[in-house]
């Protein structure tokens, strides 16, 4: 059989866990829920005053990232989330969908996987 896979992003893992257990009837290969952020790292452990820590760049300090170079440190101090000014805006509809659920199903179900992630508001 062939298998095709789906990439469905939510707003929350219980959104994904309800969608993914709604398919248990489906010939599922695989499938995992995960959660992604556009930064490396796992963010600082303490409380950080910018006036008298070292930090390496306002990306690591706003946004919590585990920057792993001075270049990667501008590029996300451009951001507009590590100014605090912004939060991307009621119109964009990606704003928050930090859950991935991806999952490898039979051919002959992939239509219906697709209409209950659909269903249960995933941005596919």
């Amino acid at each position: 059989m062939t298998e095709k896979n789906i990439l469905a992003y939510f707003n929350s893992p219980e959104q994904a866990e309800k969608a993914l257990k709604q398919m248990k009837p489906l010939k599922i290969v695989d499938s995992s829920i995960d959660r992604f952020d556009a930064y490396p790292g796992d963010g600082i452990d303490r409380i950080e005053n910018p006036l008298t820590s070292d930090f390496p760049s306002l990306g690591s300090l706003t946004l919590g990232g585990g920057l792993s170079s001075p270049d990667a440190g501008i590029l996300a101090a451009a951001s507009v989330s590590a100014s605090g000014m912004s939060s991307g805006g009621k119109d964009n509809e990606v704003t928050g969908r930090d859950i991935l659920l991806t999952i490898v199903v039979e051919e002959e179900d992939f239509d219906k996987a697709m209409a209950i992630v659909q269903n249960e508001g995933a941005l596919v």
